[in-house]
C-alpha cells in the first residue's frame, strides 16, 4: 500500500523535483525523498478533495478510485429502504447517477456549482428516464435546510469529515428529522489513532494519477494533523506534463478529524441508533468505518 519511512523509495520522477522544496514545515513543501511513500493503492484519508477545475477530475477520481466499492454496499442499502435518497455532498454524481440509473429518485446536494452542472450533464447523457429521476440543489453542509422526506439519506466518501464539529450535530438533526419512519442515514469516515498522529503529525504521500487524455500527472500530497483544533489539512501539489508544456497547480482540502464517541452522541441526540457497522482497515494506523443508522421512530 505505501513505503514506510526509512526504507528505500522507488525514484520520484523529476517532473516532480521543481515543486519539492529544500525542506518540510507548515509552509513549505516536502522535501524529496524525505519520509514521502509512493502508493499505488489507497491513500489514507485523503479520500475527499473536491475537484477545482475540470482538470482536477482526473485527481478526484484516483482519489476516489480505491472507495468505488461503496457505490454496491449503498445500493444493497437503498434496496432494501426505497427511495427517495438524498446524497449530501454528491459531488458530480459518483453516487447519485448510478443510484438513478438503477430507479431510485435522487435529490443531490453539493456546495459546488460546477460538480452539479457536471452531474446533471453526465445524467442527461445516460437518457431522460436517469435524468428525471435526479434533482440538484446547490447548498452547504453546514446550515442545510431540507425540504422534502426520504427514505436513505447518505454522508459517502467521508463526507462527514467535511462539516465542521460546531455544525454537524444540526446537521444530523436536520437530516434525521426528514427521514421517513424506518428510513436510514448511511455515512463513512475515517479513523486514526491518536498515539500514532501525535508521533507522526505530518505525512507526505507521492502517486501518479491514471489520465487518458495524454498528459502524465504526479502529486506530492502533504497531510497535516492539528489535534488542538482536530482539524487537518491536505495539500496536493500536481505536476501535469502534456506534449508542449508542464502545468504545475496546488490544492487545498481542510477536513476536520471525528471523535467517534462524539460522533455517537450527536447521532444519539438526533434521534438515530446506530443499526451496523463495517470496519476496514487502510494501513498500520488508519481505518475507513461505516455506519447504517436509523430512526427511533
Amino acid at each position: 500500500m505505501h513505503t514506510p519511512s526509512g526504507t528505500s523509495l522507488p525514484v520520484v520522477p523529476a517532473a516532480l523535483a521543481p515543486v519539492l522544496p529544500s525542506r518540510c514545515g507548515h509552509d513549505r513543501e516536502p522535501a524529496p525523498g524525505a519520509g514521502i511513500r509512493i502508493t499505488a493503492d489507497t491513500l489514507p484519508g485523503l479520500e475527499s478533495v473536491s475537484p477545482a477545475d475540470e482538470d482536477s477530475v482526473w485527481l478526484h477520481d484516483a482519489l476516489l478510485g480505491p472507495h468505488s466499492a461503496d457505490i454496491v454496499r449503498y445500493l444493497g442499502l437503498a434496496r432494501s429502504t426505497g427511495g427517495p435518497v438524498l446524497d449530501l455532498g454528491s459531488g458530480a454524481g459518483r453516487l447519485a447517477v448510478p443510484f438513478a440509473r438503477h430507479g431510485f429518485a435522487v435529490e443531490a446536494v453539493d456546495r459546488d456549482a460546477s460538480a452539479l452542472e457536471r452531474l446533471d450533464d453526465w445524467a442527461r447523457r445516460i437518457g431522460p428516464q436517469v435524468a428525471g429521476l435526479v434533482v440538484t440543489h446547490r447548498a452547504d453542509l453546514a446550515g442545510l435546510r431540507l425540504e422534502g422526506s426520504y427514505r436513505l439519506a447518505l454522508l459517502a466518501g467521508a463526507m462527514v469529515t467535511a462539516v465542521p464539529p460546531a455544525s454537524r450535530s444540526a446537521l444530523l438533526r436536520e437530516v434525521a428529522a426528514h427521514l421517513e419512519a424506518g428510513g436510514a442515514l448511511a455515512l463513512d469516515y475515517t479513523v486514526h489513532q491518536v498515539p500514532d498522529l501525535i508521533a507522526e503529525p505530518q505525512r507526505t504521500w507521492a502517486f501518479q494519477v491514471p489520465r487518458f487524455d495524454g498528459i502524465d500527472e504526479w502529486v506530492v500530497a502533504r497531510q497535516v494533523f492539528d489535534l488542538r483544533s482536530m482539524s487537518e489539512r491536505i495539500t496536493y501539489y500536481a505536476t501535469r506534463t502534456g506534449k508542449l508544456s508542464t502545468e504545475r497547480v496546488v490544492l487545498t482540502t481542510d477536513k476536520w478529524i471525528v471523535d467517534p464517541e462524539r460522533l455517537a452522541a450527536e447521532l444519539h441526540a438526533a434521534g438515530l441508533h446506530v443499526e451496523g457497522r463495517r470496519r476496514h482497515r487502510i494501513d498500520e494506523r488508519t481505518e475507513s468505518v461505516l455506519l447504517v443508522c436509523r430512526t427511533d421512530g
